[in-house]
């Protein structure tokens, strides 16, 4: 049974979000994108979305996804922060975090 259409809409509105570090890969040759964001949940599908239309700002991950196509990339997180942290707190730890991971994985920034 699904919900009504007002009550999804409400739902969807009051989900948590989850802030993060997430991270891309390409597999050949081996290359690491590193970044962050204030939801996890949603980042991938814009990131793939702007590299399938041709639009990512990250040129270097632009070049790589046109010249190795979508197989080649994956997606993870790398760390997610807790949601007690205000949003002031969140950024700073965000900022922190994403230095330490792209040091972590010899990462460029997305």
């Amino acid at each position: 049974m699904t919900l009504p259409r007002k009550a999804a809409i409400a739902a969807y509105k009051e989900r948590k979000s989850v802030a993060g570090i997430f991270a891309i890969r390409c597999q050949s040759p081996p290359q690491a994108w590193v970044g962050q964001t204030p939801d996890l949940e949603k980042i991938q599908n814009r990131i793939w979305f702007t590299l399938r239309q041709g639009s990512h700002p990250c040129r270097s991950l632009q070049a790589a996804w046109t010249t190795h196509g979508t197989d080649s990339f994956s997606f993870e997180e790398c760390e997610r922060l807790e949601e007690k942290e205000s949003a002031y707190v969140r950024d700073a730890l965000l900022k922190e975090r994403v230095v330490y991971w792209r040091k972590q994985l010899n990462a460029e920034a997305v």
